[in-house]
């Protein structure tokens, strides 16, 4: 039995990118616009949201951008147009961030976690090794700590593979980060979705087991790509990917849905 009622896909922006960043020695001479997604699921237990997207506040502020995004060495920020804000897609399908109670972060990069700011009231679901890693001395240029360091954060650590609630479950896929996690979702009726994030970025990630570009351990990012693959097939499955530019125009995006 699945707990999960439907699915909708937030397009929340883009972002600018070598595609190295995205397929490891591959695409070198090539720049990507890749989307920032996140979802949004509906339960009997309550809304749950996967990823947040990125701070428009980050962008907007002429200071902000330049000491977050260009003199951390991005080629831009990312972009967001008034047709990805994030309240206001939410508001236009009928929810406030006060009706979502909990979300589950795949990692901390500052394109999934932009939104916390709406979100301090839910429970935040996040990987032990990632979580340590947030509150470490990493230096890394796509981690904002200012994003998600509120003292009212109701932080729930989980370790590997885990299940929220029945139709919900968390996937431990290590590699683009220490404490990187996945989502698979099992739906009434259109049966098994497999969340990737950052797992990878690009269908050829799965296709070809291309590794993602950043990583912080190339083995367990194989297997990683290797273990959801493993799970849609099973399944018989869909891999969602969060990134993918040509995917993500076959989505059915907010205010279509999943069910």
């Amino acid at each position: 039995m699945t707990l999960a009622r439907k699915i909708t896909v937030l397009l929340l922006g883009y972002e600018v990118i070598p595609k190295t960043v995205s397929t490891r020695d591959r695409g070198a001479r090539f720049v990507m616009a890749e989307p920032i997604c996140a979802y949004l699921i509906e339960t009997e237990r309550g809304l749950v949201l996967f990823d947040t997207g990125v701070n428009v506040d980050n962008i907007r502020d002429p200071v902000r951008r330049e000491s977050l995004f260009m003199s951390r060495g991005w080629l831009a920020p990312p972009i967001v147009l008034p047709e990805h804000d994030f309240l206001a897609q939410l508001a236009a399908i009928g929810v406030s961030p006060a009706d979502i109670g909990d979300v589950v972060l795949s990692h901390v990069h500052c394109d999934h976690t932009g939104n916390l700011k709406h979100l301090r009231h839910a429970r935040i679901w996040i990987q032990r090794l990632e979580h340590e890693f947030a509150f470490s001395d990493h230096n890394s240029p796509a981690v904002f700590n200012d994003d998600f360091d509120f003292p009212d954060m109701q932080w729930q650590i989980v370790d590997g593979d885990w299940q929220l609630m029945p139709g919900i479950e968390g996937i431990f896929t290590r590699g683009h980060m220490p404490g990187h996690q996945s989502l698979v979702v099992t739906l009434p009726k259109g049966g098994v979705k497999v969340l990737t994030a950052d797992a990878g970025d690009l269908w050829e990630n799965f296709e070809d087991e291309v590794i993602p570009g950043e990583s912080c351990d190339d083995v367990a990012a194989l297997a990683s790509i290797r273990k959801l693959k493993a799970i849609a097939r099973e399944w018989s499955g869909e891999l969602i990917l969060l990134h993918d530019p040509v995917r993500v125009q076959s989505l059915r995006l907010a205010p279509e849905f999943y069910d």
